[in-house]
Formats: C-alpha cells, structure tokens, sequence
C-alpha cells in the first residue's frame, strides 16, 4: 500500500507540473502559484493560510516574501490586531491569478483531453473519491477540554444544529452531562480538526465497574461523508477500553436517523432507557472486548 502511494504521487507531481520551476509557464514555482490562488481576491490571515495549507511558519514567510518582491502581494498587519499579519493581493497579483486560473483549466482540460469520455468519466470519478479519502487523513483527533475555545465551537455548532431538528427545540441545561464529566479524570472530551479548524467532536464519562457514557457526538456538515462520526465514535470506544468499562452506552432523539444508523452499523443494540435524557428516543449499549 505505501507503495501504491508512492507511485501515485510521482504520477501526479510529474503530471500536474510540480517539478518545474516555472508553474504553468510562469515564472515562479507551485508553491508560490497555489499560495496566490489561496489568499483569494478577499486576502486571508496568516495564520489561518498557514494552518490551511499546512505550512511551516517560516517557508510560509519566504513564499509571502518572494510574492510581496514581485509586487503581487501586500502583507500588513490586521486593522482589529496589530499582532495579526494578513495578506491580500494587489491588483498586479488579481491578474496574475485570474492568469493561473486560465491556465490551470487549459492544464486540466489537456489531461482529459486524449481520454475517451468512458475514460474521463472514470478518472474524474475516481479524483473525486481520492480527494474525500485524503481529506479524511488529514483530519486529526485529540483530547482537549471542553471549555477550549475549538470544544466550545464545535458545542456551540452541535447545540444549534440539534437546536433546529429537535421538535421543541434544544437546551443544553436540561441535559444530562457536564463539562466536568468530560475533563479528566472523570472522562474526557475529544476535538478533530482539519488544516487547523475544529470539524467535530464527542465526549465520554467513565463509572467505574459501569458501562461508560457516550455524549455529544457531531460532525460538521462540510466534512460529512468522510467516516469522521465513525472514527470519532471508535476513538471514545478506545479510550474506554483503556479505563476497563464493560461496555459503552449512548442515547439519541429520533429525528437523527443518520447517527442511528451508524450507531447500529457500530455494533450498538438497542436497550431499554438506562436514564432520563429528556430529548432522547432511543437507548444504545456496547460491549467491548
């Protein structure tokens, strides 16, 4: 498989022109081309490019410096922080853009070009998974505490989208788990981010000799699709495992048929309601190995 992957991204840096100096024959390498298409006609923050694309802070820098020598951008300081750097594009570099922009579906319409339509059919198909899988490993998971600014995003998220589904309405008050059940030791609360933006989360508390109890389970709708709800889902089976609980439990309300599904998928059965969640419907339990 590593090697497959290997072999894949050969193809595609040859293919896409990632080894020439002069990306789609202009006269500046991809990295420096991609930033431009990045920062867009509205300019971006710095810190949020870096995160998006991944970047260490100090090639980010020489990229936006090479950029700034060539007139097509202009970096700054943010107007409501002075500590904040943003970067927009002049009006030599909105050009330049719309240039790549131009070239870059020329480059594209040529790698479809000598393909049947059978052929293109496949290949954009199979692009469109490859883009969805890679996006998935990019995402990363990790224990933060429910009161961190990304938990209480994706929370505050979570509450709304509930919020407009549930019949009635959502308040978190009347729930059955706190902050507190979620930070160590007595359970934890788990955060995934993509290119540095919170995307979904779940929380857990732990009872010992008791099944633990699974809470607060959401994916952002963007990265939907991408096994995200599962993943999320295994990592807190995982982290039960670890403190010995027999078995995990969770509940849901019925107007969220995507997660009972999956909860099912997951091996979860249905059982009789083990507590009195006011918005639940349905009560799910575990075991684990």
């Amino acid at each position: 498989m590593v090697s497959q992957v290997r072999s894949f991204n050969r193809t595609v840096t040859q293919r896409v022109g990632a080894l020439n100096d002069a990306f789609l024959s202009r006269d500046r390498p991809l990295g420096q081309a991609r930033l431009l298409w990045e920062i867009g006609p509205d300019g971006s923050d710095v810190r949020r490019l870096r995160a998006r694309l991944d970047l260490d802070s100090g090639y980010l820098s020489r990229l936006l410096r090479a950029l700034e020598n060539a007139g097509l951008v202009i970096v700054e300081p943010s107007g409501a922080d002075g500590r904040v750097r943003t970067v927009r594009l002049s009006a030599a570099g909105l050009a330049e853009r719309a240039v790549l922009d131009q070239r870059s579906d020329e480059a594209a319409a040529a790698v479809l070009g000598p393909l049947t339509p059978c052929q293109r059919a496949r290949l954009v198909q199979a692009m469109a998974e490859t883009e969805r899988l890679l996006t998935a490993s990019a995402v990363e998971v990790a224990e933060r505490d429910p009161r961190h600014p990304d938990a209480r995003f994706c929370l505050q998220a979570y509450f709304g989208e509930i919020g407009r589904r549930f019949d009635g309405g959502f308040d978190p008050a009347r729930s059955l788990i706190s902050d507190d059940e979620m930070t160590p030791p007595a359970g934890l609360f788990l955060v995934a981010s993509l290119h540095g933006e919170p995307v979904g989360c779940g929380g857990i508390r732990f009872r010992t000799g008791a099944p633990a109890y699974i809470k607060r389970m959401w994916v952002s709708p963007a990265v939907r699709g991408l096994g995200l709800g599962r993943r999320l889902l295994a990592e807190l089976e995982a982290r039960a495992v670890t403190r010995h609980a027999p078995a995990v439990q969770l509940e849901t309300n019925r107007t969220l048929s995507e997660a009972i599904t999956m909860y099912r998928s997951a091996g979860y059965q249905e059982v009789a309601p083990f507590n009195d969640e006011p918005y639940a419907h349905h009560w799910f339990e575990k075991a684990l190995g």
